[in-house]
């Protein structure tokens, strides 16, 4: 599959029929919400694991040089904290071509962090069949490959770093990225 999957995702997952819908982030989506939301609540999903093991060719680093951005991985009885918005569907014009690289957009069921109460809406996955996947490493080799790389939206290190601290104001520990975190850190001191 294309790295580039605009067209796949209005193809696969048409929108336009709803007035509004949640949306799950558990990437940047929890710090850069440069779209307009109705309400945000933190949340969780269930049977997912946040990896580092997509690759950026267009925001975190370059086609040559692509840099290394979160994904999520199917791990039954594993759980992923991030943000959910509730958007309408002229937002996906913009989430799309952000999250154009190598993510489908899917519904799914999560949860909120704070409240008993489930809903259904749409998370964006990168699997291993896109072109830009990068697989696994070790959190030392991610560390490194991040340190290294530059795209578009700025060095791939701020990335990691603003999800990591975004994780710690949810109250949230994620061993993946703080293990990666601490990594860089060594690697940019």
């Amino acid at each position: 599959m294309s790295h580039n999957t605009i067209a796949l995702n209005k193809e696969k997952q048409p929108l336009d029929h709803l007035d509004s819908l949640w949306l799950f982030g558990y990437g940047s989506l929890i710090y850069k919400a440069d779209f307009p939301y109705l309400q945000r609540h933190p949340a969780v999903i269930q049977g997912w694991q946040r990896r580092f093991w997509q690759g950026s060719h267009d925001h975190r680093g370059t086609p040559e040089a692509p840099g290394r951005v979160a994904t999520l991985i199917e791990v039954p009885g594993a759980r992923c904290a991030g943000m959910a918005y509730e958007v309408t569907p002229d937002v996906f014009e913009h989430l799309d071509h952000r999250e154009k690289n190598g993510y489908l957009r899917f519904f799914t069921e999560f949860a909120w962090l704070d409240k008993p109460q489930t809903v259904e809406g749409v998370v964006y996955v990168a699997g291993p069949d896109n072109e830009a996947y990068l697989g696994p490493a070790s959190e030392a080799e991610i560390a490194e490959h991040i340190a290294r790389s530059h795209g578009p939206s700025g060095p791939n290190s701020e990335y990691l770093l603003k999800l990591a601290e975004s994780l710690r104001e949810l109250g949230e520990h994620d061993a993946h990225v703080f293990a990666i975190e601490a990594e860089l850190k060594k690697l940019l001191t």
